[in-house]
């Protein structure tokens, strides 16, 4: 390995150990303000997407995958059944 490749490897290294934050959106709405304000406990909202639709996973905001929810002991989870940019299978 040339001291270049070693460079890069330790710099690649350090990326990796980066947080990022992963969010799963199960679907989304429009509001009138003067909904949202008389929102309260108890309160259903309507999301525009179907029950057994795909849900995103998002890397700081970016959509990398779909998937299921799942449920892993006592939390939720989510199984991967897509990666954004490969072929559904």
């Amino acid at each position: 390995m040339t001291m270049v490749n070693a460079l890069e490897n330790q710099r690649l290294n350090t990326v990796l150990d980066v947080k990022v934050q992963l969010s799963v959106r199960l679907g989304t709405c429009q509001l009138a303000m003067r909904d949202v304000l008389e929102l309260n406990p108890g309160a259903i909202i309507q999301l525009n997407q179907r029950a057994n639709a795909p849900v995103g996973l998002y890397v700081n905001e970016k959509l990398i995958a779909l998937g299921e929810v799942v449920v892993v002991e006592e939390s939720f989870g989510i199984k991967i059944t897509q990666l954004i940019g490969e072929p559904a299978a």
